[in-house]
This record gives C-alpha cells, sequence and structure tokens, in this order.
C-alpha cells in the first residue's frame, strides 16, 4: 500500500472540489459487481461517489474518416500525428485536413488489437524531428509488441527515415490480442514501454516470468539501449529491461504532473480494470491477484484479490470502463477539472473523470455518454482543451472546449 502524500497536489484538487460545490454521493454507475463477495483493500478502492462538475462545454470536431484512430501527437505549429491501427500514421492540420499516408514506417501485422498503436515525439524533437511508435511486428509464425523510432519529415508526401527497431518484445507468440501498448518519456528522458500479457494462456502466465518481456512494463534508453540503473540490471535470470512485473494489458499510460511517477490504466476481465502508480520493481499481481472474474465465469487463477509483495491498484472498476487513453488535466481552460485525470472508457461509451486527493480516487464523472462512440484516446493539446480519438472505421478527432458563454 501506498502511503506517501503529495501535499501541494492534494490541497488543489481539494480547491477544485470545493469550486464545483461537490459533496459524496452514490458511485456513478449503479450495476452490481461480477462478484459481488469480493472484497476491496481499502476503503475507497472502487465506486467512488459520483462527483458532478458541471462544467459547460461542447464538443468540436476536428476531422473524420479515420480508420480506427489509435493515437495522437501534438507537432509544432498546430498539426498533429495520429495513429490508425490498420497500420497508417497520418498529419492531420488544424483545419482537419488529413495527408496521405506516412511512409517509412516497417512490416506491421494489423489484425484484431495489434497494429500501429502509440506515438509520441521525442523529448527534443524541436531540434532532432525523432518520433517514436508502437506496433504489432510480425515473426515467423507469430508476433509481438515492439518499438520504432525515425525521424519525421513533413510537408506534401510526409514520411519517416532512419528508421531503427528499438525494442522487440519477447518472445514472441501467436495470439492477435493484448499488445498494450503506451509510451511514455519519463523526466529523466529514458522510454516507459507499457504492455499487455498476449491474452492467450501461454501469455497470461509469462507475466511473473523475469525471464519474459510479456505482462512488463519495460524501461530503455531513447536508442534501445538499458540504463545502468533499471531495477534488475546484472540480475541472473531477469531481463534487464523490465521496470514492473504483474500487469495484464495497460492501454493508459501517463506521468502524474507534481510527482513525474508513471500510472496506468489496464483491463481487467470481467471487472478489475485497474489504475495503478508503476514503481521501479514492483509486481502488479497478474494473474496472481485479480478483481472480477473470467469472462467465461469462474474464479481467476486462485480467486484471492491480496498477496503479500504485490501491489493493490489505487483504484478499480467493477463492472468495468474497458479503458482507453488517459491525461491529467493541467491547462487553463476548465479551472474546474485542473489536476482531474481523463480515463477513455472503450467499453461504456463515455469519458471518465476522476478527482484525486493524494494517490486516491475521490470521486468520478461519466462524461459524453450521450454520444454513445467509442473513446480509443483522450489527450489534453497544447491550447489546453481535452482531445478524443472515437474507436470506429470512421472514426474522428474531436475536441472538448469551453461552451460560448460560459466563462
Amino acid at each position: 500500500m501506498r502511503t506517501n502524500f503529495l501535499a501541494g497536489f492534494s490541497a488543489l484538487m481539494l480547491t477544485a472540489v470545493a469550486a464545483a460545490g461537490q459533496q459524496a454521493g452514490a458511485p456513478v454507475d449503479p450495476r452490481p459487481a461480477n462478484d459481488p463477495d469480493q472484497k476491496s483493500a481499502f476503503a475507497g478502492q472502487t465506486k467512488a461517489p459520483e462527483r458532478r462538475s458541471n462544467v459547460a462545454f461542447e464538443v468540436v470536431q476536428i476531422a473524420e474518416g479515420l480508420e480506427n484512430p489509435w493515437s495522437i501527437a501534438f507537432l509544432p505549429g498546430g498539426n498533429m500525428l495520429v495513429t490508425e491501427r490498420p497500420g497508417r500514421l497520418r498529419v492531420v492540420g488544424a483545419d482537419g485536413k488529413l495527408s496521405e499516408p506516412v511512409t517509412g514506417l516497417p512490416d506491421i501485422v494489423a489484425g484484431g488489437q495489434g497494429g500501429l498503436l502509440d506515438v509520441v515525439l521525442d523529448p527534443d524533437f524541436a531540434t532532432n524531428n525523432t518520433i517514436y511508435w508502437c506496433f504489432s511486428q510480425p515473426k515467423e509464425g507469430a508476433n509481438n509488441t515492439a518499438v520504432a523510432r525515425g525521424r519525421f519529415v513533413d510537408g506534401a508526401a510526409p514520411r519517416v527515415e532512419d528508421v531503427k527497431t528499438i525494442y522487440e518484445q519477447a518472445p514472441s507468440l501467436n495470439s492477435r490480442l493484448h499488445f498494450g501498448c503506451r509510451l511514455v518519456f519519463r523526466r529523466d528522458g529514458t522510454l516507459f514501454i507499457a504492455q499487455g500479457d498476449r491474452s492467450i494462456t501461454e501469455g497470461r502466465m509469462q507475466s511473473q516470468n523475469m525471464d519474459s518481456l510479456i505482462g512488463k512494463v519495460v524501461r530503455i534508453n531513447r536508442d534501445g539501449s538499458i540504463p545502468k540503473d533499471n531495477p534488475f540490471v546484472g540480475k541472473d535470470g531477469v531481463r534487464p529491461e523490465i521496470w514492473s512485473i504483474g500487469h495484464r494489458n495497460i492501454q493508459a499510460a501517463a506521468l502524474h504532473p507534481a510527482t513525474g511517477e508513471l500510472w496506468e490504466v489496464e483491463h481487467g476481465t470481467r471487472g478489475g480494470d485497474e489504475l495503478n502508480i508503476v514503481e521501479r520493481g514492483k509486481d502488479y499481481g497478474w494473474p496472481t491477484i485479480a478483481y472480477g472474474i473470467e469472462y467465461r465465469g469462474g474464479q481467476i487463477t486462485g480467486g484471492i484479490q491480496q498477496k503479500e509483495g504485490m501491489e493493490q491498484p489505487i483504484y478499480y472498476w467493477d463492472p468495468v470502463i474497458g479503458p482507453s487513453g488517459m491525461a491529467f488535466y493541467t491547462g487553463d481552460l476548465f479551472p474546474a477539472w485542473k489536476g482531474n485525470l481523463f480515463v477513455g472508457g472503450h467499453a461504456t461509451n463515455d469519458l471518465v473523470r476522476l478527482e484525486l486527493k493524494d494517490d486516491r480516487v475521490v470521486g468520478e464523472e461519466r462524461l459524453l455518454t450521450d454520444r454513445k462512440e467509442r473513446l480509443r484516446d483522450v489527450r489534453q493539446g497544447p491550447d489546453g482543451a481535452i482531445h478524443i480519438l472515437t474507436d470506429a472505421t470512421n472514426g474522428r478527432l474531436l475536441k472538448m472546449v469551453p461552451k460560448a458563454g460560459s466563462q
């Protein structure tokens, strides 16, 4: 259990809550848990009270015609990079115009949950024009999560040059599921790669294996080399890339704006979507401990939710939201939301807003419920607007802005 308290950030949260005039109430989701006999590890770990912020906003469409878009990255000057899961990278202009697919990407196997996934800019993009992307990599009779980097060249025919694959998950498996994958740069310039367990039994059980990269968060340098201060460097039988273990299928990750810690959200089965603070060398339990039940019904592994030496999620959903992207809100467009965490509800077709106190969730709100669209990524843009990708064959790039006349 985490016991540290982030006093400054907590005060900001309490100020925002007070400004919104919220009171504790019933949980936002009235549905019963899939296993009503399971007990959470601490009060407030699930079903936080609904807190409606009553913030007036409107949703503006930036672009449409994207095929199952997956991730957004903001380029200097107002353009954006958007990945499409079938294997295309597009430049989206501020006017919504879509470029031709960016050329120069390595081979990608698209199908199931695999394809072209996350994309991020190098911390020094302004001087090196380097981007990084996560994708499902084809192998003979198998596939795996991989990360490549390249120099982005914009223009009428955008492309990437000097492409190098800097990370390959091992072992490769024959699965179309649970690739992850989110990329997050640490403040020291190293790169976190948040992955999945590949879903099939062979992969699931490797989440606890230290000689496997499946079901792990790994940390590498920007050139693909391994940081010397990773927690397991030099240990026999342990992959030195590993930062943390015991993850199921990470779909969202971001640095906490005050602490710089990595927060992630991962899919559960029927119940057990988790919000975790990922610390070096820690074990997050999958599949030994988990909330919820198997998709087909019945207990997960041994049917236990707590075990010494394994971390608890700071929050979980049962029933699930089917998490997608996430973003801490730090902008000025929505003062009442400052410090809140936004998570896409891919299964519930909504945007989940979480109010935080220290490292605990104290309130939850569901937004965009009337739109009934599957959300894939959530990012704060440079202008402070909340940008959202909808997951559809005619996917859209949207942004939330203050409603006209509301400020």
